[in-house]
């Protein structure tokens, strides 16, 4: 056996590995949940007996393990790089940026203030998204899940919300001993009218709320600038998301920016203390340089965030890094890079 092609780690972790590196690269959720299945159908069995089955054949009888999972498996378990995790890392593992760019203010960064779970349109359970940002090196993680206009992505009614709370503390009551949070958060439509799309009494439960048009992207520019202007007075507001709404690349298709004024959205943005979103997302890259730049000049503060539907995107603000330190924009300026006690009474109404 050559000393390229062993592995050491454990067979969970080679699966998680793989859904990681597959969800980095915007795989099909289907291809990833073979592997998170696995990973999950394995995880409470004993070493001895993942073993034995993985010598006489019989991976594939457990629920969750299917023939290409059983491969990675057996080639875990016999101390070879799994051929599958070989082909990943090989297409998806790479830096995301080139020369270390990003880098310095990546490591600056405390938390992420945008993601989301199957509750909404992610695709892995909460525990799941909080267990990787802990892994990343996060103290923190804000989880938004979509409020309940945005059908299409499945969003959480203040029932639905309400349980989801009950599902945060629980998360936290087995990962806080870790000194890692997972922050209650919600990503709030803006209504036509500049209203938030949730209760008052709701959004006052929660931690951090980023605000984001969804609907009537192509409204004409005067209302759409009094729409964003509304909502970033609202006190509840704390982020603009993905402020333009463009889709510059990916499966989705591509999408133009929406048109208002930007200079008065983020003079508003300055006033209120709403931090402006650098959304790390490969296909959006929202705002675009000319509006980063421009909201940098204006004084605005930023969040720098994943928007992660998904494990593995959480790596995605080295994306966003890259752009703010390319713009010059001070650590200290974007609110992830604040302890969390610091987020929390910003974040407050």
């Amino acid at each position: 056996m050559s000393e390229r092609s062993t592995y050491d780690g454990s067979p969970v972790a080679a699966l998680r590995r793989i859904a990681f590196l597959l969800e980095r690269g915007r795989a099909d959720s289907y291809k990833v949940k073979a592997y998170r299945g696995a990973a999950s159908a394995i995880l409470p069995l004993p070493a001895d007996e993942i073993e034995q089955r993985a010598a006489s054949g019989t991976l594939t009888d457990l629920p969750g393990v299917g023939a290409s999972t059983a491969r990675v498996i057996g080639q875990a378990v016999a101390g070879v790089l799994p051929d599958k995790l070989a082909e990943v890392e090989a297409e998806y593992g790479a830096p995301l940026t080139a020369d270390g760019a990003g880098s310095t203010l990546r490591a600056a960064l405390r938390g992420d203030l945008h993601s989301h779970s199957d509750w909404s349109d992610g695709g892995s359970p909460i525990e799941e998204m909080a267990m990787t940002a802990m892994e990343l090196g996060h103290d923190y993680l804000v989880l938004t899940d979509h409020s309940p206009r945005l059908k299409v992505a499945r969003g959480l009614s203040a029932e639905r919300l309400s349980r989801q709370l009950e599902v945060v503390e629980a998360v936290n009551g087995h990962l806080g001993a870790a000194g890692f949070r997972l922050l209650r958060g919600i990503e709030v439509d803006i209504l036509d009218d500049g209203g938030l799309d949730q209760t008052d009494e709701m959004l006052a439960r929660l931690d951090v709320r980023v605000a984001s048009v969804h609907s009537k992207l192509a409204m004409e520019s005067d209302a759409l600038t009094r729409r964003m202007v509304a909502a970033v007075r609202n006190p509840f507001t704390n982020v603009l998301g993905h402020c333009t709404g463009r889709l510059v690349t990916g499966n989705r298709g591509t999408r133009p920016e929406s048109r208002f004024d930007a200079r008065v959205v983020f003079e508003a943005c300055a006033e209120a203390g709403v931090a402006v979103e650098i959304n790390s997302r490969p296909e959006r890259r929202d705002p675009p340089t000319r509006l980063l730049e421009l909201a940098r000049d204006i004084g605005c503060l930023f969040s720098i965030d994943s928007d992660a539907h998904a494990p593995g995107q959480l790596d995605y603000p080295l994306l966003g890094c890259e752009r703010a330190e390319a713009a010059g924009i001070e650590a200290d300026r974007i609110v992830n890079t604040w302890p969390v006690e610091r987020l929390l009474e910003w974040a407050r109404p």
